[in-house]
């Protein structure tokens, strides 16, 4: 009974990290020192609820929605089935890849590190772009609504297409300070590590895009 108490209160503990890590990144990454199998598990839920969620963020803002609204056999819940399905699988295989991209770029510049590890640094700084999802594309959508889904629409909320990126930017940002936090590096040991996996991890985007 003990043991289930503690295992609850360690779950509990990583879900409010999930939302921490905006705030005091620092002490979250440094928790995620603990790379043992119980701390790995108590991590899952908030792991897989943070992919998944800036996963969705990520697909809304993929040029293949723009016109899927264009199809009359398409409406709104067909597109928030697909956003959230796709979503997932998007958020979940971006974070396998980048998860070994960053192992295998930390591990260039000395890491002794696992790759669990490297993938739960990466999920963690993901947050903003899972915040993104509640707090850019309501505000996004309430201005463009259908349009934003339709080619050739409105260009009302244009303005606004790229302040997504402001969410990718806090990402890195985050990915850097969770990199150097755990590893306890430089920054500029750290800016490179980040740098190679995330330039890594754009080329094969952009690769699979091309397909």
């Amino acid at each position: 009974m003990a043991t289930e108490t503690v295992r609850r209160s360690q779950e509990r503990a990583w879900l409010l990290r999930a939302l921490l890590v905006l705030q005091s990144p620092r002490a979250v990454f440094a928790a995620i020192r603990d790379d043992s199998d119980d701390a790995a598990h108590a991590r899952q839920e908030p792991i897989t609820a943070l992919v998944w969620l800036a996963g969705m963020a990520a697909v809304l803002a993929a040029p293949a929605l723009n016109d899927i609204l264009d199809d009359p056999a398409r409406d709104g819940l067909i597109l928030a089935i697909i956003v959230f399905f796709a979503g997932g699988l998007y958020g979940l295989t971006v974070y396998w890849v980048l998860g070994g991209l960053l192992h295998l770029s930390a591990r260039a510049f000395g890491s002794q590190g696992t790759y669990r590890r490297s993938r739960h640094v990466a999920a963690f700084a993901s947050a903003p772009v899972a915040v993104a999802l509640f707090v850019y594309w309501p505000f996004r959508i309430a201005i463009e609504g259908g349009d934003l889904f339709r080619a050739g629409g409105s260009d009302r909320g244009h303005v606004f297409a790229d302040a997504f990126y402001v969410f990718v930017a806090w990402f890195v940002v985050l990915l850097a300070i969770g990199v150097r936090t755990v590893h306890g590096w430089s920054w500029p040991r750290t800016l490179a590590t980040v740098t190679l996996a995330t330039v890594a991890g754009a080329l094969v985007v952009l690769a699979g895009s091309a397909l």
